[in-house]
This record gives structure tokens, sequence and C-alpha cells, in this order.
């Protein structure tokens, strides 16, 4: 730990502009957004909720400065729906820029992205990072942008071992660039990413230290670190990031889904008490899955499942399998079971044959994101990759984009 920190604290020491920075944007809501900076080189914690500090920054936003020890803020007073350029400087060095777009506080539409099973640094989850920016261009002038991105877990992946134990696998923030800073630097500079834990982000497959690293590099409501949460957007949808993982802090791993566990008891209170239209759950493991490899989770689940059921859920996105892969409504309670696990991850083995026994209604063994739209009371999900996306059934028959839920 001595020799960690020493190295962290050189690495302060080298001249501002010796060092690679990245800005992102961690939270946003009608009225704040909150900015971020630091530096994934060297040893230590350099970027993050507790990261060891830079210095003084000044961050300008608009026509408003403020100023911080700490490598990030939280810029409040701002007004609602309005895109605003800010830049960051540290000892009158300025080491980042980019735009935030605040939420409106009431809205009848809403653009999101959600990908999953992403962080392998491979060449596949930079060209999905490429599309998801063009998307994000396309729309960002348009009365109807992007507003921030879900994932459903398996944020960081260890890269391959050749013998040894999980090595680079996120509990450093070193791992993270290769595989999180630099793919979407060009997207966090402007939207936030709203996370969920999956079996890679700690010990459930790797190790401990993931799960700390991934609570202090991605911001979560207040500033707090949170294992699942709640947002909302404009009155108009509610999401519950949950964790579906057996990872801990400490000791044997354990399952954070358990029906009597702390988790559990926070869903039943605060899904009911929401009054969004759209209350759109999402998390790593799949209920409903038709492999090849991973099997469904219903077992584990179904508390979940059937709880959605009862509280008015019409959509739900999980990844963990690394392809595409959407339910039989008709099957699963009226709602949409949607998985996209293949943000950087990819498993080609066809799955037809399981298709109808998993609930499973179609398929695509694909490299890809989802770009969902909600207007008023329809919801629009497609997926889209960096080459064209075939989308078959269980007969090999191709099915026509997007998929669409609509509120009764």
């Amino acid at each position: 730990m001595r020799l960690a920190r020493w190295l962290a604290l050189a690495l302060l020491a080298l001249p501002l502009h010796a060092q690679k920075f990245y800005t992102y944007v961690g939270q946003i809501e009608s009225k704040s957004a909150l900015i971020a900076w630091g530096t994934v080189a060297g040893l230590g914690n350099t970027i993050g909720l507790t990261s060891v500090s830079f210095g003084r920054a000044t961050v300008k936003i608009g026509e408003t400065s403020a100023q911080t020890q700490q490598n990030w803020i939280i810029v409040k007073d701002l007004r609602p729906d309005t895109e605003y350029p800010y830049e960051v400087t540290i000892n009158n060095r300025k080491i980042g820029q980019g735009t935030v777009r605040t939420y409106p506080e009431r809205s009848n539409k809403l653009v999101f992205f959600v990908i999953g099973d992403y962080g392998i640094g491979n060449r596949r989850q930079y060209s999905v990072a490429d599309a998801m920016v063009q998307e994000y261009e396309r729309r960002r002038a348009s009365d109807d942008p992007v507003r921030f991105v879900l994932t459903v877990g398996d944020n960081i992946y260890a890269d391959p071992s050749f013998g040894l134990a999980n090595p680079h696998s996120g509990d450093q923030d070193r791992d993270w660039e290769p595989k999180f800073f630099r793919p979407y630097e060009r997207l966090i500079q402007h939207i936030p990413f709203y996370p969920t834990l999956g079996n890679h982000d700690g010990n459930g497959s790797e190790h401990h230290g993931d799960l700390a690293v991934y609570l202090d590099n991605f911001f979560f409501p207040e500033a707090k670190p949170a294992r699942w949460y709640r947002f909302s957007f404009g009155e108009l949808a509610e999401f519950f990031a949950l964790d579906s993982t057996e990872n801990t802090e400490e000791g044997r791993p354990s399952p954070a889904y358990a029906p009597s566990g702390e988790q559990f008891r926070w869903l039943k209170q605060t899904l009911p008490q929401s009054r969004s239209p759209w209350k759109i759950p999402y998390f790593h493991h799949p209920p409903y899955n038709a492999g090849p490899r991973h099997g469904s989770s219903y077992d584990d689940l179904r508390h979940f499942v059937e709880f959605f059921q009862q509280t008015g859920v019409k959509v739900v996105f999980t990844g963990h399998e690394h392809n595409f892969q959407f339910t039989d409504r008709t099957q699963t309670g009226g709602i949409l079971y949607v998985i996209s696990g293949a943000g950087g991850e990819l498993r080609s083995g066809n799955v037809t044959r399981k298709m109808e026994r998993a609930k499973i209604a179609g398929w695509a063994a694909q490299n890809h994101f989802l770009v969902v739209e909600i207007l008023d009371r329809t919801m629009k999900i497609t997926p889209v990759s960096y080459e064209a996306m075939t989308v078959k059934d269980k007969t090999g028959k191709r099915i026509d984009m997007p998929l669409t839920v609509n509120l009764q």
C-alpha cells in the first residue's frame, strides 16, 4: 500500500501537460450536473470519487465558475433541458472540456443507450463504441438527443490469463483506460453511464478489488457508491439498477439478489412508489436465455420476475449472454426481456433449437448496443452495430426491427 501511494504521489508530481486526463460526466439532473476528471496512468487511485487530488480545480460551465479540491464537482442552479459547454482547469492549466445537457423537469420523450459485456478492450468493443458516438452525434443537435447509457454488467474484464490469476481485471484504475475511458472518451464527455454489476466486476468471477474500483470510478445518485439504486427522467421513466451478482467486498461470494436480502426489501418498497409511466429494471443475469453458453437465471431470480409482473413493469434489460435476444411476451407475463450482452464480447453459437423452450422469440449473434426511444406510451428498441444487424426467429426468418412496447 505504501509503495502504491508513493507511486501515485510521484505521478501527481508530473507536470499536468505530461499526463493524459479524462473528463467525464458522472450524473445529470434537471438543475445540476456532476463533472469528474483524472488520469489512469501509474498505480493508485487517480480517478473517481475518492481519488487523490490533483490540486485546486476550476470548472466553468456556461457562465458559472466553481472551484474544488476534489477531482469532481456537482454544479447546481442550472436551467432544465439546456446544453452547457464546460471546461476544467487545474492550477490554471486546462485539462479537459465537453458539453452537458440537463434533463427536462417534465418530458414525454426520451432516448438512451443500453450496452452490456463490453469492457474487454478488443477491436470489436472500439467499433461498437464508434457506432455509439456516431448515433449520439447524429441526434445531438435535435430536440430528442441521447441522454445517458445504461450498462447491464461486465463493465471491465480481466485480460486473457496465460496462467496468471485474472490480470488487469479492473482492480486498478489503469486497467480501465483501454476498456472504458479510452473507447468511450467522446461519449463520457457529454453523457453519463448508469451502470449495473456483472459477475466480472468482482469476486463472482474475478477479484474482490474490482468491486471497490467500480464503486469509485462510476458515480451514483447523490455521489454515494451504490450496488443498486434508482433514478428518473422527466416524470416519464424511472430506472431501477439492480445487482444480480454474488460479488462481495470481502469474504466468499454471496447472492446480493436473495429474496430475504436488503436489495429485494428495498425494491419491494421503492418500485411500487414510482409514479412514472415507465418503470424499467435493468441488471446482468437474464431470467430467460437460450444460450449458447449460459443458462437461464429464472430459478435464482423468480422473485424479481413475479414482482415485476405485479408492479406494472413492461420491459427489462439484461446482459451476461454474449448476443442479442428477446422474449416472447405472451410467455413471460406480458413483459419484454431483452438481452444485450455483446458490447465487446461475442458468442456466435446457434441457439435456434433452444429458443422455444427458453421462451425466446428472436436473436442475433452480433456485437451491438441498443438505442431505446420512448415517446409517450410507446417504446422502440433497436439493436445497432458497426455492421448491418440481422435478427432472426427460431426458423431463421428475419425479424424487422425495432421492437415495440406499448403501455396499456
